[in-house]
């Protein structure tokens, strides 16, 4: 059985929630980075899972203005994951010790872990990405958009409620940058060439925030190794969508560069 501890560290000068999970001895770490309006909880059972299958060490952490660390007191501005890549991700990394991790990203944690490996290529050992972006689709507006009414019209607010800890500014600070017109022009695109490291790059068929094309995009582009895997009846969250296929593929991946 892993064992799990749950806390608090601070970092470029904000409390982060984080979870590490124990594993083998030598293995690398598992860092696990959420989704554009994720955190610790809402990755739910699956890096405890992905932790067990491999024996491998991981970390689980929310980034600042989500879950249960620091609230956001300023908007976003366009280049937050890059921020997000490059100052604190490895700030954090440092302060725990963690050398050449395997980066497990969905969503927007998927682009800064794209960010990261193309910014730090010899410090990243492999790279998972869950419906990453690497540029702004229309269809990804549109469903941001669509998701700002569900959270003023449903039940989405009272929801995101149990998970953050001011989901109305968790939520707006996400969406807000995204539908602002200078975000259309966000792209990654340049930092791809530069990732050495092996990829598993997975996308749900379905996935209405991001078509093929995010992931094409990355196989073209990236210096190393590069899995792609198109997932059926699949939406946005493939470890929640297609849960046993997606631990199954990332499982496999990480035993084979782990070694």
């Amino acid at each position: 059985m892993h064992r799990h501890e749950h806390s608090h560290v601070e970092v470029c000068g904000r409390r982060l929630e984080v979870r590490t999970i124990a594993g083998g001895p030598g293995r690398p770490v598992l860092v696990f980075l959420h989704e554009g309006l994720g955190s610790v909880a809402m990755w739910r059972g699956f890096p405890a899972r992905v932790a067990e299958v491999t024996g491998c060490p991981a970390l689980v952490y929310s980034r600042y203005g989500y879950g249960a660390s620091d609230v956001l007191e300023a908007p976003l501005a366009v280049d937050y994951m890059h921020r997000e890549a490059q100052e604190v991700l490895p700030a954090l990394l440092a302060q725990l010790g963690i050398e050449r991790p395997i980066l497990v990203g969905h969503s927007d944690g998927a682009s800064i872990a794209l960010i990261y490996a193309g910014t730090r290529p010899d410090a990243v050992r492999g790279l998972v990405a869950l419906a990453p972006h690497v540029f702004v689709e229309d269809v990804s507006v549109q469903s941001i958009r669509e998701a700002k009414v569900a959270f003023e019209t449903t039940e989405m607010a009272r929801k995101l409620a149990r998970y953050h800890v001011d989901a109305r500014r968790t939520f707006y600070g996400w969406n807000d940058i995204w539908l602002h017109p200078d975000f259309r022009r966000w792209n990654i695109e340049e930092y791809l060439p530069r990732i050495r490291c092996p990829v598993l790059a997975l996308q749900g068929m379905d996935d209405t925030y991001g078509t093929m094309a995010q992931i094409d995009a990355i196989a073209a582009q990236v210096a190393g190794p590069c899995e792609l895997v198109r997932l059926e009846a699949c939406g946005h969250s493939a470890h929640r969508d297609q849960h046993d296929a997606t631990l199954e593929t990332v499982a496999r991946f990480v035993a084979r560069v782990a070694g």
